[in-house]
C-alpha cells in the first residue's frame, strides 16, 4: 500500500517528531541529551536482536530428528515473516508513530481493538523477558557455576534482567547503543558457524532427507511448529516508530532487511551445523553450534565461545524486548486505554512502562525458582506464542481493511494487488501461528485476554466519567 503521508487528526502526543529531530522529546517538553532517536542501523539491529534471542543456539538439535526437510520449513517460515514484515513497513509509512500494532489496530477498528493489540503485545514482552533470563543462566553457568545452588541462579536472572533495564532507564541513546554492539558482537560467531562452516561441509553428516514416519509435508508442518516462533520480533522497528528518524522511510526499510538477515542466519547457521556435525549426535546435542565449532577446528574451546555469545544474544535480545515492553503501553496511555502513568517518558524512554516491566517479569522469575517446577513458567511462555499473534493478526487485519476500504487517499491502486497478496500471505502466517501455539495455549491466552476485558472497562468508564 503506498499512502498520502497523512496522519489522523487523532494522533497523540507520540506522534513522529520531524526527522531532522536530533533527540526525542520527554514528556515535560525538554530534548535531554540521553536521548537519541534511532537510524537506520539501530533500528535494523533492534530487529535483528530481537528475533535472533538464544534459540538460535538450539535450533538446528531441536529440529534435526526430522531430517534436512526442516530446511523447507525454514523457508516457507521465511517467506510468511518477510511478508509480515512488509506489512509493517506500509503500516508505518501510513502512520509512524510509537506503538506499532497497537495504533494500525486502534486506528482501523477503534479503541477496543487497539486496546487487545496493546494488551496482549504487554503480556507477551514481560512474559517473554522472564523466560529469556531463566534461560541465560543456562548458558551463563558453562562460564560460572550458577545453577548448583536455586537461590544463586535466581539472582543471576535478575540481574541479567535489571542491567538492561537500567540502560533503558538512562536513555535511547543508551539503549541503541547497547543493541547495536551486542548485535556485532552476536553476529561474529553466528557468522562463523554460518559461512565458516560451508568450508568444512560433509554431505554424509546430514543425515536422511526425512526421518521417522509420516509424510514429509507432515514433517514440515511438525517443523513449523518448533520453528514458528524464532520470527516473533518482526515488529520491533515499528512498535518503536516514534524513536526512529524517518519513520515513514525507515521502519519498512529496517523491519525488511533486520527479518531478512536474521531469517539468513537461520538458514546458513542450521544448514552449516547440519553438515559438521554427524546426524545421529546432532540429534542428541545440547549445543549444537559448540559441537560445530569443535568439529571444525577440534578441542572443546567451542562450548565457552559459544555460551558467551548467547549471553550477549539473550542481553542485547532483553534490551531491545525491554524498551518494546514500554513502548506500546506508552502510545496506549496517551490515548487513555492504559494508565496514565504509562504516558511518562524521560530521556525518549516511557520509564514507568520499564519499571513496571521489570518488575513483573523479576517476581514471575522469583516465582519459577521459589516453586521448584518450570511446569507453571512453561504455560505462562506458551501463552505468550499466543498472545504475541493477537497484535499480529490485528495489524494485517488493518492492512487489509484499507485495501478493501479502497479510499483514494489511503491506497495507491497501482499497488493494490501486490499488497493484497502480501497482505494475504502475512495474515496465513499469523493464524499458522495460532495453530502452532497449540490448544493448551489458546485456551490460556484467551483467559489472558478476558482479563484485558475487565481492565479496559474500568479504563473507559473512568474515560466517560471525565468527559
Amino acid at each position: 500500500m503506498h499512502v498520502t503521508g497523512t496522519v489522523p487528526q487523532s494522533a497523540p502526543a507520540s506522534q513522529e517528531t520531524p526527522a531532522a529531530a536530533p533527540a526525542a522529546e520527554d514528556t515535560d517538553g525538554n530534548t535531554g541529551r540521553h536521548a537519541r532517536r534511532f537510524g537506520l542501523p539501530v533500528a535494523t539491529a533492534l530487529v535483528m536482536g530481537n528475533i535472533l534471542g538464544g534459540g538460535i543456539f538450539l535450533l538446528p538439535a531441536s529440529v534435526a530428528p526430522y531430517g534436512t526437510v526442516s530446511l523447507l520449513a525454514f523457508g516457507v517460515l521465511t517467506v510468511g515473516a518477510i511478508a509480515l514484515a512488509l506489512v509493517f513497513g506500509r503500516l508505518a509509512e501510513r502512520d509512524p508513530r510509537t506503538g506499532g500494532p497497537y495504533v494500525y489496530a486502534r486506528e482501523a477498528f477503534g479503541d477496543f481493538a487497539g486496546f487487545l493489540a496493546a494488551w496482549a503485545y504487554w503480556i507477551t514482552t514481560w512474559v517473554s523477558n522472564a523466560a529469556l533470563a531463566v534461560a541465560a543462566v543456562g548458558y551463563l553457568d558453562v562460564l560460572i557455576p550458577v545453577n548448583g545452588h536455586r537461590w544463586t541462579a535466581c539472582l543471576a536472572a535478575l540481574v541479567l534482567q535489571w542491567l538492561p533495564a537500567l540502560a533503558n532507564f538512562a536513555g535511547t541513546r543508551y539503549v541503541g547503543a547497547v543493541q547495536l554492539v551486542s548485535t556485532v558482537l552476536k553476529f561474529a560467531p553466528l557468522l562463523l558457524v554460518a559461512v565458516g562452516g560451508l568450508f568444512f561441509f560433509d554431505p554424509d553428516n546430514l543425515g536422511p532427507f526425512h526421518s521417522g514416519g509420516g509424510s514429509p509435508i507432515g514433517a514440515v508442518s511438525a517443523c513449523a511448529a518448533i520453528l514458528l516462533f524464532s520470527y516473533l520480533g518482526v515488529e520491533s522497528a515499528a512498535v518503536s516508530a516514534g524513536e526512529v528518524d524517518n519513520a515513514r522511510r525507515n521502519v519498512g526499510r529496517a523491519t525488511v532487511i533486520g527479518t531478512t538477515g536474521a531469517a539468513l542466519v537461520y538458514l546458513l547457521g542450521t544448514l552449516s551445523v547440519f553438515g559438521t556435525v554427524a546426524h545421529d549426535r546432532l540429534v542428541k546435542s545440547t549445543a549444537p553450534f559448540s559441537d560445530a565449532v569443535n568439529a571444525m577446528f577440534g578441542g572443546t574451546w567451542g562450548g565457552w565461545a559459544v555460551a558467551l555469545a548467547a549471553l550477549v544474544s539473550m542481553t542485547g535480545c532483553l534490551n531491545g524486548w525491554t524498551l518494546l515492553s514500554a513502548q506500546t503501553p506508552y502510545a496506549a496511555a496517551q490515548d487513555g486505554l492504559f494508565p496514565a502513568a504509562f504516558a511518562r517518558r524521560r530521556r525518549g524512554v516511557p520509564t514507568v512502562g520499564v519499571g513496571v516491566t521489570v518488575v513483573l517479569a523479576s517476581l514471575l522469575t522469583v516465582y519459577n525458582f521459589a516453586s521448584g517446577s518450570g511446569k507453571v513458567f512453561e504455560m505462562l511462555v506458551l501463552v505468550t506464542t499466543f498472545t504475541a499473534t493477537v497484535p499480529y493478526l490485528l495489524a494485517t487485519a488493518a492492512q487489509l481493511f484499507h485495501l478493501v476500504s479502497g479510499r483514494r487517499e489511503q491506497v495507491d491502486r497501482a499497488r493494490l494487488v501486490r499488497d493484497a497478496v502480501i497482505a494475504a500471505v502475512a495474515i496465513a502466517f499469523s493464524m499458522w501461528l495460532v495453530a502452532g501455539a497449540g490448544y493448551a495455549a489458546v485456551y490460556q491466552g484467551v483467559l489472558f485476554l478476558f482479563a484485558g476485558v475487565i481492565v479496559y472497562a474500568v479504563l473507559a468508564a473512568r474515560r466517560r466519567a471525565t468527559a
